[in-house]
């Protein structure tokens, strides 16, 4: 006879315990659902792109960046709680919640309280800290710029990288003590380790120790702050008449923030000083006065003096050794240094010759204004409501063994204009424009209407330049998802009375797959009917971030894209559009910024988008650029 399987009861604490740890579990992954969704899909969508690369760098740096300042966060704050619990002494803590109630004690729930305090706070810290992932990267394969500051000496470099890096540690592990300290003192005032009365405090040993220690720390992070970060800060001072260090800067406020931070420095040998006497409230005190008082009469005052005593009387002189410092680090901030400047008098006469000479561009002056040309593409070239020419581009190619200057619009699919929006149609039969209009700058038919080169649908071309390719899967107007290659024939473009289909035959997008990939396409598009539509197949592409500025910011999000993309025709007859990108900063010493802050930026980098499959390639366009060669070693390959 089998004996029956024996059944174990849990303790009604354990199952109290385990259906809340169920509960959080669930909670969790209800929570962050959406977020490994998306992210699946952008892995997918990186893949497919073959920028896999950028993806696992900056997953992986974010997660070691997090990872690294949480666990710092939580090895500071963890300790720092258990020891002011005094966990080893028995000694119970009452507390009194309201007159006449009974004292509780209290000493279990904070020490349970301790440990999802300082992971809570360690994950804050960490998920704040993993933004700044480029910023750590730049500065661990940062490349000098090979021009020193003329203050300090060092190079453009370490403004660019390193201070920022410095900024960003000093100032978080700041916020870390300072919350450590206020929680500390919470702990120790409960345990009545420090007490207030008469106007005077008494703390006991231990805690005079423990808190002297958190409170020198702060000190010593604010000098710090000083030497590190706000003595650099005075490279892009605005006291002065021009960005830059001024004369008060230089003679006043530079040794004024040299003596606040040795003011910070003794400050905390100060509070220490007091660590083993009832003397660390008054040395703290004493400390902060010091600091304070440093830096409202070296930092604050004294510099004002100077404006008023010693350069407002004679700002020229005074000020321009540090206006020669501006112009120099504004001009090569912004490439003006190698421009070469030529006198012309307008006094030589135009001859015949001049004009043989220079026929090429005579025959190719522009005549047509592109606002009222792109009006009268439209008009004549539209074909259908659903069509849109968004804007007009200049462009050069030779033609018929001419150099020729042209303007073109492409034909984009504009799909809310569809007469019929459903979701085969959107989504799965209208998916792409078709070619585009192109025509000389000064020619004009008979009727008064412009010249048209390339025309109609399809594309028609009058001269030797051929478009091969003319579907635009990405485009500018392109905002939308769609699924190529499906059950569903494609709307290919109109014949007459009669619509022309076809089947995508490209690489562009990510693959459906398998289920799974299927099952988070579906969830990450918000579309339940690209999981259960029959026409959807694992063969088809789903092409989603088509719209080709944000499918550029998101395959190279560490450069700055031109708002005004422009479509060209390739050798091979191939439409891809081209964007220019920009490296940029705003750590540049003396020089002028915009209005959005950035002082320095290149246009290092020539961004081409294929329009049929949405390769993005990019070219390298500037490789003297410190930036974008530090960018380069940060993702190599991707130039």
């Amino acid at each position: 006879m089998t004996a029956p399987p024996s059944v174990v009861h849990l303790p009604p604490r354990r199952r109290r315990r385990l259906r809340l740890v169920v509960l959080v579990l669930l909670f969790a992954l209800f929570l962050f659902l959406s977020n490994l969704v998306q992210l699946a899909a952008e892995w997918l969508w990186f893949q497919g792109l073959g920028y896999g690369r950028v993806f696992t760098t900056r997953l992986v740096a974010e997660a070691l960046l997090g990872l690294g300042v949480g666990g710092l966060v939580f090895a500071f704050l963890y300790p720092n709680l258990r020891i002011a619990q005094r966990g080893l002494v028995p000694n119970p803590l009452l507390v009194q919640f309201g007159a006449g109630a009974p004292a509780v004690d209290v000493t279990r729930l904070l020490r349970r309280l301790a440990l999802p305090t300082a992971l809570g706070l360690a994950l804050l810290f960490g998920l704040g800290a993993a933004d700044g992932w480029l910023g750590v990267l730049q500065f661990l394969h940062r490349t000098p710029f090979g021009v020193t500051d003329p203050v300090f000496g060092r190079d453009v470099g370490y403004y660019v990288f390193t201070v920022p890096v410095i900024a960003g540690a000093t100032g978080l592990f700041t916020a870390v003590t300072t919350l450590t300290l206020l929680a500390t003192i919470m702990l120790y005032v409960l345990r009545r380790d420090i007490v207030v009365f008469r106007r005077q405090v008494t703390v006991e040993p231990s805690a005079r120790v423990h808190l002297a220690v958190l409170i020198a720390l702060l000190f010593l992070l604010v000098a710090l702050r000083v030497y590190f970060v706000r003595l650099p800060g005075l490279l892009y001072s605005t006291t002065g008449p021009l960005v830059g260090a001024s004369y008060a800067d230089l003679h006043a406020q530079l040794t004024g923030l040299r003596l606040a931070g040795l003011a910070a420095v003794a400050g905390g040998a100060l509070v220490l000083s007091g660590a083993r006497s009832q003397r660390l409230a008054r040395n703290t005190l004493l400390a902060l006065g010091l600091y304070f008082g440093v830096s409202l009469l070296g930092v604050a005052l004294y510099p004002t003096i100077v404006q008023k005593l010693v350069v407002a009387p004679n700002e020229l002189v005074k000020e321009t050794p540090q206006l020669v410092y501006h112009l120099a680090a504004t001009r090569r901030a912004w490439g003006l240094d190698s421009v070469v400047t030529r006198d012309l008098t307008g006094e030589a006469r135009l001859t015949e010759r001049d004009i043989r000479a220079n026929r090429p561009t005579i025959d190719n002056v522009r005549l047509w204004d592109r606002d009222p040309l792109l009006q009268t593409f439209g008009q004549l070239q539209e074909i259908r409501t659903y069509y849109d020419f968004v804007s007009v581009d200049d462009d050069r190619y030779w033609i018929d063994g001419q150099y020729r200057q042209v303007l073109l619009s492409p034909r984009e699919l504009n799909s809310a204009s569809l007469p019929t929006r459903t979701f085969i149609n959107e989504r799965l039969t209208f998916t792409h424009g078709m070619g585009l209009t192109l025509g000389p700058v000064n020619q004009v038919t008979q009727e008064g209407l412009p010249v048209l080169f390339i025309k109609d649908l399809p594309p028609a071309s009058s001269v030797s330049l051929r478009v091969t390719r003319p579907e635009l899967y990405f485009g500018e107007l392109t905002d939308s998802w769609v699924f190529a290659r499906t059950h569903q024939r494609e709307f290919d473009y109109p014949s007459g009375d009669e619509n022309i289909f076809t089947s995508y035959t490209g690489t562009g997008g990510v693959r459906v797959g398998s289920f799974p990939r299927r099952l988070v396409l579906a969830t990450y598009l918000r579309s339940l009917k690209v999981l259960l539509s029959s026409d959807i197949t694992s063969d088809s592409r789903a092409m989603y971030i088509r719209n080709i500025r944000l499918r550029a910011r998101t395959a190279l999000p560490f450069l700055l894209f031109d708002d005004d993309p422009y479509l060209v025709v390739s050798d091979s007859g191939r439409l891809r559009w081209i964007l220019d990108a920009y490296t940029a900063t705003s750590r540049y010493p003396y020089a002028q910024p915009l209005d959005n802050g950035i002082n320095y930026m290149r246009n290092s980098v020539k961004v081409v988008i294929d329009a049929f499959d949405g390769t993005v390639t990019a070219y390298l366009a500037d490789p003297r650029d410190p930036l974008v060669r530090t960018l380069a070693k940060v993702f190599p390959g991707i130039f």
